[in-house]
C-alpha cells in the first residue's frame, strides 16, 4: 500500500505538466469586482474577479494544467474584449497577467511569461 502511494505521488509531481498564473491584483479602484475569465487552448479553465487595493498590489496565484508540451493558447476576456497569447510549455511556465485601465477607459490585460519563478510579495 506504501509502495503505491509513493508512486501516486511521484506520478503526479512529475507527470503532470502545469502553468502557474498569477493575477495581479490591481491599485485602480476603477477595475474593482471586475471579472476574468482564463480559457487555455479555446476551454474555460478559470473565473477570476479582481479585487483592488489602496497599498501595494496583491496576486492570486493558480495553476493550469496542460496534457502536453508545446504550444498553447492562453486567453484571458474581458466583458466582451478577449486578449490572446501564445505560451510555450517548457520555457514560458510562469505567467504573470496585469490589468490597467487605459485613458480612453478601456481595460487592457498584458502579460508577462518566463521560465522561472516570479519573486512576488
Amino acid at each position: 500500500m506504501k509502495k503505491l502511494l509513493l508512486l501516486l505521488i511521484v506520478l503526479c509531481t512529475f507527470g503532470c505538466k502545469k502553468y502557474v498564473v498569477s493575477f495581479e491584483q490591481p491599485t485602480d479602484m476603477k477595475l474593482d469586482n471586475l471579472k476574468l475569465e482564463i480559457l487555455l487552448d479555446k476551454e474555460k479553465v478559470k473565473d477570476i474577479t479582481l479585487k483592488a487595493t489602496e497599498a501595494l498590489p496583491t496576486y492570486e496565484t493558480a495553476a493550469l494544467s496542460v496534457s502536453e508540451g508545446g504550444k498553447h493558447l492562453l486567453q484571458v476576456k474581458v466583458k466582451d474584449t478577449v486578449f490572446s497569447y501564445t505560451v510555450n510549455y517548457p520555457d514560458e511556465r510562469f505567467i504573470l497577467i496585469t490589468t490597467h485601465l487605459k485613458n480612453n477607459g478601456k481595460v487592457h490585460v498584458g502579460i508577462l511569461k518566463q521560465n522561472y519563478k516570479y519573486r512576488l510579495r
